[in-house]
């Protein structure tokens, strides 16, 4: 049923609403915000956490490589250091990859020979870009010579006399640039390599001292562990450095970038940092780059950098960051909405305490009154039907003769009548709110009901200039009822509306059904109308506007509706007047207490 009408104030009768707060909801949002925080701190702990895994999984992954790689380099080192076999015949399978090893090496000498006899053909070698060469690679002695075996550019300048001694010969003949370096060879344990023009114009001699050819032979060997390797999946880049932080070799590309070239090896190459990484974004590429000590018989002769792709690491990470945050704004509305829950529930069963205290004492007190009025009753009664009786004596049998005399003792007669008739209709009123409960129900036509009461009530309304309509859009709109009291109660809907109508005004009577199995019977006026505080207070018996009576018409309606098993729901504004509608079943109904 519907209780609620737009722009008009609507009540039914059933337990107050408690609208206050039993739960701060200052400590409410405290609690919130607190559970909230720690939400939101765990899964921040738990990104963290992750990728914390993933980077320490890209760190070992590296670690791996740099692992097999010194594996790799170990064993190329030890077949280019391992001595040549005697004779062909004798040679085992390690000395044969041992001269390979060697052969390596000297080709990679051999390469950068041609390099430079190539840029001392375009006349773009000179001392100083020899210097820097030998420099770079690790040369004791670089130079180019003439057909005559001096050399024309060199790294540096050799001092035969100071170098070895007796080196000038007996003719007087100025001794030649390869054979200084011949007998610096024989005396000082160095090796070089001539590498001569077709046409014997010229040759270019590199020399090497064991610093120089331990540099190469680690190079080389490292050169043939990467060749192994490769560029393995998700590797960007990979280098390797020896001690001095010269590059040995290299495989991919390093992006030309600061904050890659920026990077403190001191602590690698000290053994004391077992890995270094960090996050890098260049050229619009992630990139994990990670360094870590390059150990040869444990002991640290230079450092690996690998950049792996963190593209994928990322990926996961977001997509963690994602499920994580979905995870916690999902907790967080649970939170929430169980706290908004709590708070509603516990005001909402705290009210209903207090709604039951106050309904428990106000049946304390209407049994009380009831008590009262059945004291009344007895105490009150008896007296007055003898009064009324002793004044019906008197004013039959002791009327005086005198005309005058007797119009005024028939006026206070007339008085002590009516007052006493009042003072009945008090009690009367006071029992029939006791006894409203004890119905003797039987089926009845409600419009017949209703008409009759319009029948009698028609001639006093005329003379207040109201106008009493009825509508039976419902007949015969046959219930169970007891006929007098629910008479008493429609009666007293009536006299309520036409006392707020102070001037003209009409009012309106209808029977329709409600729904399947109700009817509904609506009184409506044109009279003041009510406040909502009014409309709340009309059904307590201890509230009254009137400035004589008691007060309970209303009252003793509703509980003679309510003992039918029906319902009222009051509709009205201020200077608009009033609709009551009051829905009885059309069964009979298990009698509520």
């Amino acid at each position: 049923m519907n209780l609620f009408r737009k722009k008009e104030v609507v009540v039914r009768r059933s337990a107050k609403q408690y609208n206050g707060s039993f739960l701060q909801p200052l400590a409410v949002g405290i609690v919130s915000a607190v559970f909230v925080a720690l939400i939101l701190i765990m899964g921040i702990l738990d990104i963290q956490r992750s990728e914390n895994n993933l980077v320490g999984f890209l760190e070992d992954q590296a670690l791996s490589t740099v692992g097999v790689l010194e594996r790799l380099v170990e064993e190329n080192l030890k077949s280019i250091v391992a001595s040549p076999g005697k004779t062909p015949e004798t040679k085992t399978a390690s000395q044969e990859e041992a001269d390979y090893s060697k052969k390596l090496v000297v080709e990679a000498i051999t390469a950068l020979g041609r390099n430079i006899d190539e840029e001392w053909k375009k006349n773009k070698i000179d001392n100083n870009a020899l210097h820097r060469f030998a420099k770079e690679h690790s040369f004791w002695y670089l130079a180019v010579l003439n057909r005559q075996g001096d050399a024309v550019f060199e790294s540096r300048p050799l001092k035969a006399e100071a170098l070895v001694e007796g080196m000038a010969l007996s003719s007087g003949r100025r001794t030649r640039t390869i054979e200084i370096l011949d007998k610096i060879r024989k005396k000082q344990d160095i090796g070089f390599v001539v590498l001569g023009r077709k046409d014997g114009s010229g040759a270019v001699v590199i020399t090497l001292d064991k610093e120089g050819l331990a540099y190469w032979s680690l190079k080389v060997a490292v050169d043939r562990g990467i060749s192994k390797i490769g560029e393995g999946q998700g590797m960007v880049y990979l280098q390797i450095y020896n001690d001095h932080e010269k590059l040995l070799s290299s495989v991919g590309t390093m992006p030309d970038d600061p904050a890659l070239t920026d990077f403190n090896h001191k602590g690698l190459l000290s053994g004391k940092i077992r890995i270094l990484s960090r996050k890098v974004e260049v050229a619009n590429s992630k990139i994990l780059d990670v360094a870590a000590p390059f150990m040869m018989d444990k002991k640290v002769v230079g450092f690996v950098r690998i950049g792996l792709d963190r593209g994928s690491m990322d990926s996961i990470l977001d997509e963690n960051r994602r499920n994580i945050f979905v995870f916690m704004s999902l907790v967080v509305v649970v939170a929430l909405v169980a706290m908004w829950l709590l708070y509603h529930d516990q005001n909402r069963h705290l009210a209903g305490i207090i709604e039951m205290e106050r309904r428990l004492e106000k049946a304390e007190r209407l049994s009380a009154l009831g008590q009262l009025a059945a004291g009344v009753a007895h105490e009150i009664r008896n007296p007055l039907n003898a009064i009324s009786l002793a004044t019906q004596r008197l004013k039959r049998d002791y009327n005086p003769s005198d005309e005058d005399k007797a119009r005024e003792f028939q006026n206070l007669s007339g008085v002590i009548r009516d007052e006493i008739r009042r003072l009945n209709g008090i009690i009367e009123e006071f029992l029939s709110f006791s006894k409203t409960r004890r119905l003797e129900l039987s089926q009845f036509s409600l419009t017949e009901v209703l008409q009759k009461i319009v029948n009698v009530i028609q001639e006093e309304a005329a003379t207040r200039n109201i106008k009493i309509e009825t509508r039976w859009r419902q007949m015969p709109a046959v219930i169970p009822m007891d006929i007098n009291k629910l008479q008493q109660a429609f009666l007293n809907f009536i006299k309520n509306a036409m006392e707020a109508i102070s001037d003209k005004g009409k009012i309106t009577i209808t029977v329709d059904k409600e729904g399947k199995n109700y009817l509904v019977v609506t009184i409506a006026d044109t009279g003041c109308g009510m406040t909502a505080e009014e409309i709340d207070r009309i059904f307590s018996p201890e509230y009254t506007t009137k400035e004589k009576g008691l007060g309970l018409g209303i009252p003793l309606a509703a509980e003679i509706i309510r003992g039918h098993g029906g319902d009222i729901r009051v509709i009205s504004r201020r200077g608009e007047g009033t609709t009551f509608e009051i829905i009885l079943p059309k069964e009979r109904l298990t009698e509520k207490s």
